[in-house]
């Protein structure tokens, strides 16, 4: 395991490199990859996705490429690049992603040869629902308008002693912050410009999903949720909540889209020796993308450099702690990467 003096050393030595290169849709527009020209390409928040009608395997499924970038992305604001994020994220998906694929499925192919640290994602390119499917298990504090912790403020803030969030009935006074919700639960968001969390009934009423098919999504996200917590428990952690974005393949399975259960999806607190919530300053130590957050003072803010690489530093400390196994980055050109696992990728699924 790499101790924080040797994280440090890798970010201050290696993180401005790691950073440099071309976006996806430039390295096709200058030929490098000349079996995706004409392909569409889709910019996001953290990840590019790449499809088009002659993408397709040799059974006739439709292709999509995803390519992990190093953006960070806080309260629907890009914040700028942070060294390794893409590698870090890469591995902490493929580790989770074993562990419950068997239930949640999955749109992956599998390429032989593909290093678990590979930023690019060889997919189904499934029907997405238009629906990220919430799960929490603690009122964590947190910034973002569709959190629990936010409309609870705004409850207590009214005087409500009871309130409604994503159709369950809640003790506006039996809550606390950072505090242990009564059961797991599922709060759909809805996938728009701006992201809101709404109810089961407004998800089929609006066409969605179907009731059937909210309750599989449910029902193996329950079980997912289960899974984790308990190989969490292992490594003195909990899973606090996370969020899961489902579709449907050619088969008209649901299964799994994009990450499962990273530290972008998801927080995950560290525990102490007796079982209970370490805390640092009051509040849980916490290994997830909400340290970012919290760094954020102004609407339009970009992080410095020095702040990238902290947050850095915090996300390959989670990855280790999440997998038990030692960080071990590709230190490779951006461009070599990706240009090479594109092409095995192609090679292997077309």
């Amino acid at each position: 395991m790499l101790n924080e003096q040797e994280i440090r050393e890798l970010v201050a030595t290696h993180g401005a490199a790691v950073n440099e290169g071309r976006p996806i849709r430039q390295l096709i527009d200058d030929g490098e990859l000349p079996r995706l020209k004409g392909c569409t390409v889709l910019e996001g928040k953290v990840s590019d996705s790449v499809f088009g009608p002659e993408l397709k395997s040799p059974s006739g499924k439709p292709i999509r490429l995803m390519f992990r970038n190093n953006r960070i992305s806080t309260h629907d604001v890009n914040r700028g690049a942070i060294p390794f994020k893409d590698q870090v994220l890469a591995l902490n998906h493929d580790h989770m992603h074993r562990l419950v694929k068997s239930v949640l499925g999955s749109s992956q192919f599998q390429v032989d040869g593909l290093s678990p640290t590979s930023t690019v994602i060889p997919a189904e390119n499934l029907n997405l629902i238009q629906v990220e499917n919430v799960l929490r298990l603690y009122m964590a504090e947190s910034s973002t308008s569709t959190s629990l912790y936010q409309h609870w403020l705004d409850a207590r803030d009214a005087g409500q002693s009871t309130m409604d969030y994503a159709g369950h009935q809640l003790d506006v006074n039996a809550l606390k912050p950072n505090g242990l919700l009564p059961y797991v639960m599922d709060t759909p968001s809805t996938k728009e410009k701006v992201d809101r969390t709404t109810d089961v009934d407004y998800l089929i009423q609006c066409g969605v999903c179907t009731e059937r098919q909210w309750v599989q999504i449910r029902n193996a996200s329950l079980m997912a949720f289960g899974i984790v917590s308990q190989y969490l428990a292992q490594r003195g952690m909990v899973l606090v909540d996370t969020k899961t974005e489902h579709g449907i393949n050619a088969d008209g399975q649901i299964v799994s889209a994009d990450e499962l259960y990273t530290m972008d999806s998801s927080r995950f607190w560290k525990l102490d020796d007796d079982g209970a919530l370490l805390t640092r300053d009051g509040k849980p130590v916490s290994f997830s993308k909400e340290f970012a957050r919290g760094m954020v003072k102004e609407k339009g803010q970009q992080f410095s450099d020095e702040q990238a690489n902290e947050i850095a530093i915090r996300y390959i400390q989670g990855l280790q702690h999440l997998t038990s196994e030692a960080f071990a980055p590709d230190l490779r050109p951006r461009d070599q990467r990706i240009i090479e696992s594109t092409n095995l990728i192609l090679d292997s699924v077309m």
